[in-house]
């Protein structure tokens, strides 16, 4: 179990893989973002994509599924009070290898309940090619380990 002490600034975690399907990205679509692009084979060959892509909403899911399998679910994380920053910097098209490069960037003990701190740590989403297709900065809450009685 991780714990918000068992961060130190400027670690470096790789999640994933996770391999993006052309069923799940028309799927997703269809639900949640039915853009001619994502759902529309003929639409998104002209359009400036040159064929489906997947919703950036749905690479932001991937990359949360990939934080909760990798980190958040062997930690002791109390949820997140947002983002500051979400990019899309690169189409996700289907085939697509994606990982996740997580780095923590601020660490603040909270000063008014002692058994939490806060994180703030850079996501980076990266396809097979090493090209970073999604940026995130996230801030999440962490239990503190209880002190030594």
């Amino acid at each position: 179990m991780r714990y918000f002490d068992d961060f130190p600034i400027g670690e470096i975690m790789e999640l994933g893989p996770y391999v993006v399907t052309r069923e799940e990205i028309l799927a997703f679509a269809h639900q949640f973002d039915p853009q001619p692009f994502h759902i529309d084979e003929d639409a998104a060959r002209q359009s400036i994509y040159g064929g489906i892509i997947a919703s950036g909403w749905h690479t932001a899911s991937i990359c949360h599924k990939l934080l909760v399998q990798g980190l958040l679910s062997t930690s002791a994380s109390m949820g997140s009070p947002g983002l500051d920053e979400l990019r899309w910097k690169k189409p996700v098209r289907p085939g697509d290898t994606l990982k996740v490069r997580v780095e923590t960037l601020e660490a603040r003990p909270s000063t008014s309940k002692p058994d939490r701190g806060a994180l703030k740590f850079r996501f980076e989403v990266v396809n097979q090619h090493g090209e970073v297709v999604m940026t995130e900065l996230a801030n999440a809450l962490f239990a503190r380990r209880a002190p030594a009685p």
